[in-house]
């Protein structure tokens, strides 16, 4: 199909993520792709404990409406369907099934947590359907030779709790450590990470607790935390949690040195929220340019994201990390359909996002580029510890690859 002019000039312009297309050869499409249209699926909790993270599929339903309106992905439109799972696992089983088996879906995009991607992994690789650029850092998502069509996007959970081990042994040598996690696959390779990272020094830690994700609250646990000593709190939770953890840690002026985890510690959805004043000196770990802090005003990449929400999701808040999370991962996934040119199979789109080799995202902290491999499937490889200042965070010490 003979793209636009308007669709042409915007693969010229684009950055090296979005060039170096395919020659055209003889079209071969699988189930969810045809001539005129690339069926996506995608679940996601807009309602439940975890609804916060709704807006994933907003922000990628956003984007992929901006791809439609420059022309598509070589003329053919994305069809994105996102179904709500209320990050319930049996429910993202129901509804993924869904759409593979019913709206004929050509692959699974950016689903939401490790419970809910670990209930369907098995059905997705049985199915060979690619399951791509999750929102999971969970190790199972990461493993080629087990699970060769699951593929995380986020950075490795062990690898970002080894991250907050190595600067509190380094800060705070004699620490007195509590941590809370999330009881399922999410909070146990945070844990193990964590724990890695203070290697001998494990006994540091001298209260544990877990809690589920439907669990009312967690402040007996944070009570039980204060009373046990502990200086320093590694809190591994969602948003919600996360949110009551502080609120409740400032009621019983307990004042650790704190630690929280990226994915919890959006600006307005956890910290600001939570009060300002009980949030200030919190750390945390990106991979992200944070669109509110000023240093990326003139950015060329924050300043084309912050007009994208302006004109295609001006509802959403630009310095919500789900949203450049789910913005970015979306821009992914159109560089891995793009690349695949006119062999659009499930077995090529796998092949693709198995071969990226230096894809520039823009909103990547600079210095951070996307590789993969048919036999390392890690998609972001660095991290940078951060502190937030009571507006933003504000990055600590150097970026940290691995």
């Amino acid at each position: 199909m003979r793209l636009s002019r308007r669709a042409a000039l915007f693969t010229l312009a684009s950055t090296s993520m979005l060039h170096a297309v395919p020659a055209r050869a003889h079209k071969k499409y699988d189930v969810g792709a045809s001539d005129t249209e690339i069926r996506i699926g995608h679940t996601v909790p807009y309602s439940g404990p975890a609804s916060a993270f709704g807006v994933f599929g907003k922000t990628s339903a956003a984007y992929f409406r901006k791809i439609n309106e420059e022309g598509g992905i070589h003329g053919r439109k994305i069809n994105f369907l996102s179904l709500d799972d209320a990050y319930s696992p049996p429910k993202t089983v129901e509804m993924t099934r869904k759409l593979v088996e019913s709206e004929n879906v050509l692959l699974m995009f950016n689903q939401l947590g490790t419970a809910p991607n670990a209930a369907i992994q098995k059905y997705m690789n049985m199915k060979k359907v690619p399951h791509l650029f999750l929102s999971t850092g969970a190790s199972r998502f990461i493993d080629p030779r087990n699970a060769p069509w699951s593929m995380a996007f986020l950075a490795g959970y062990e690898v970002e709790g080894a991250v907050y081990a190595t600067h509190i042994l380094k800060t705070k040598p004699n620490a007195k450590i509590a941590v809370l996690s999330q009881s399922d696959d999410y909070g146990r390779d945070f844990l193990r990470g964590f724990k890695a990272g203070l290697g001998s020094k494990a006994n540091l830690i001298v209260a544990e607790a877990t809690y589920e994700p439907t669990d009312p609250t967690v402040d007996s646990q944070i009570v039980g935390f204060k009373a046990s000593g502990a200086d320093v709190f590694m809190n591994i939770s969602l948003p919600k949690q996360a949110l009551q953890a502080i609120r409740k840690s400032h009621e019983l002026d307990w004042k650790p040195q704190y630690y929280l985890i990226g994915s919890a510690s959006g600006v307005n959805t956890t910290m600001v929220p939570a009060g300002r004043e009980r949030s200030t000196g919190i750390y945390s770990a990106t991979y992200w340019k944070d669109p509110s802090d000023p240093r990326w005003k003139d950015d060329q990449g924050v300043k084309d994201y912050l007009a994208f929400m302006k004109q295609y999701y001006p509802d959403g808040d630009p310095t919500d990390r789900v949203c450049y999370n789910g913005y970015s991962a979306t821009q992914l996934m159109v560089h891995v359909l793009r690349q695949c040119g006119d062999e659009l199979t499930r077995e090529n789109v796998m092949k693709q996002a198995s071969h990226l080799k230096n894809v520039e995202l823009p909103l990547l902290i600079p210095g951070i580029r996307v590789n993969t491999s048919p036999d390392d499937y890690r998609v972001i490889r660095a991290m940078q510890l951060t502190r937030f200042d009571g507006e933003k965070f504000v990055n600590v010490g150097d970026v940290i690859g691995f």
